[in-house]
């Protein structure tokens, strides 16, 4: 493992991958910003240090409150709604100079990860780097079918070396399964379904726990499969209803997408999940760019999900560790938020526009990035 010291000697070769992750994009995305269950742990969970206790079931809330986002005032709740569809999937049309001014304050408190990158090394050194990586958005474009985001060429070497520096993960809400197969490299953790599914490296790597002979394999809502299935059918038939919309069974996640949906449809789409909802008080629903999901309602997300493998890894009370995430989406925020109660590491969004975030850096679709190697 490359820790503290190490980083002296390589120092060279550990800032050449990390500006690799930087600045790629500008290769392989023109429009996208670089940018227990009540058991306990899966009997196949072995870890060199013992990870954090999973969440003990679903979260018990009444399901007056859980419905309450969705049914007070009828009509009046669908169109709240709507409009949260909206806030969280901006069209951006606004002036020029409108944009320029509100970019340039944004801009001056997440300053650019690239125009930053000799102080984020200096800060780094002599600690042990850690990278979590979103896909979606961030190792991929964005596009209109969720089953064509493919990795790039470069951008599977790019990780592929990063991982060689640094214990890297690919932390998504899509399906662990699915975003294997187009990252293809067996090297890295992956924690899918917004980390309610986590599983170490399959080949031979030195941030493995080779010595336990297993992996790390952790699924804190497997009660949930059946049910998440049932929604997943149902919400199917009902998108057959909206065209453009497309339904994705991400395995303890099933996310609605109308990113291809008119917006006149979105209010009868919002209705459509509803009625579906309202019949399984134990699961919520969240919000990302163009995308509903509904998940269970356990207290688990990317953050827990990023201090549970820095558990695994051996990091967490350790001083010397800088975690560093790269995300785009909403439900990032909660690993932004993570490292930043930490006091370690940093968090970077990727994104064209403003938007509220923790995050402490951030990439846009910079014309001064290079490649680096």
């Amino acid at each position: 493992m490359v820790c503290g010291g190490d980083l002296k000697d390589i120092g060279v070769e550990v800032e050449a991958k990390l500006g690799i992750i930087l600045s790629a994009h500008k290769m392989t995305q023109q429009n996208v910003v670089l940018s227990k269950t009540k058991s306990g742990i899966n009997r196949d969970l072995t870890v060199a240090q013992k990870p954090p206790a999973a969440p003990g079931g679903y979260i018990p809330i009444p399901r007056r409150r859980v419905l309450k986002n969705l049914e007070i005032n009828g009509g009046q709740r669908i169109n709240a709604w709507v409009d949260s569809m909206r806030a969280s999937s901006p069209t951006h049309a606004k002036s020029t100079s409108s944009l320029a001014e509100e970019h340039s304050s944004w801009i001056l408190r997440h300053p650019s990860a690239l125009d930053m990158f000799e102080q984020i090394m200096d800060a780094s050194r002599g600690k042990q780097i850690v990278m979590f990586l979103d896909y979606d958005g961030t190792l991929s474009p964005i596009v209109d079918d969720p089953d064509r985001a493919f990795m790039s060429d470069s951008m599977r070497k790019t990780v592929r070396k990063l991982a060689r520096c640094f214990p890297t993960a690919i932390v998504t809400g899509r399906c662990r399964d699915k975003v294997y197969n187009f990252v293809r490299l067996a090297e890295l953790y992956y924690a899918g379904s917004h980390g309610m599914d986590i599983q170490g490296p399959t080949r031979d790597s030195k941030y493995s726990n080779k010595d336990k002979g297993e992996p790390v394999l952790f699924q804190p809502a497997s009660e949930f499969l059946p049910m998440i299935d049932e929604v997943y059918n149902q919400l199917v038939e009902k998108m057959k209803l909206i065209p453009g919309a497309r339904v994705e069974n991400n395995k303890f996640c099933a996310s609605v997408h109308f990113r291809c949906v008119d917006e006149k449809k979105w209010s009868e789409l919002a209705q459509e999940v509803r009625s579906v909802l309202k019949e399984y008080p134990k699961l919520r629903l969240n919000q990302g760019r163009k995308v509903l999901e509904i998940r269970p309602s356990i207290k688990w997300d990317k953050g827990k999900a990023l201090e549970f493998l820095l558990e695994s890894l051996g990091f967490a009370n350790c001083n010397d560790v800088f975690p560093v995430y790269i995300g785009d989406d909403k439900t990032d925020e909660d690993a932004f938020k993570k490292l930043r109660d930490r006091g370690q590491g940093f968090g970077i969004l990727v994104s064209k526009f403003p938007k509220d975030t923790t995050a402490s850096y951030s990439l846009q679709e910079p014309n001064e990035a290079s490649i680096i190697d």
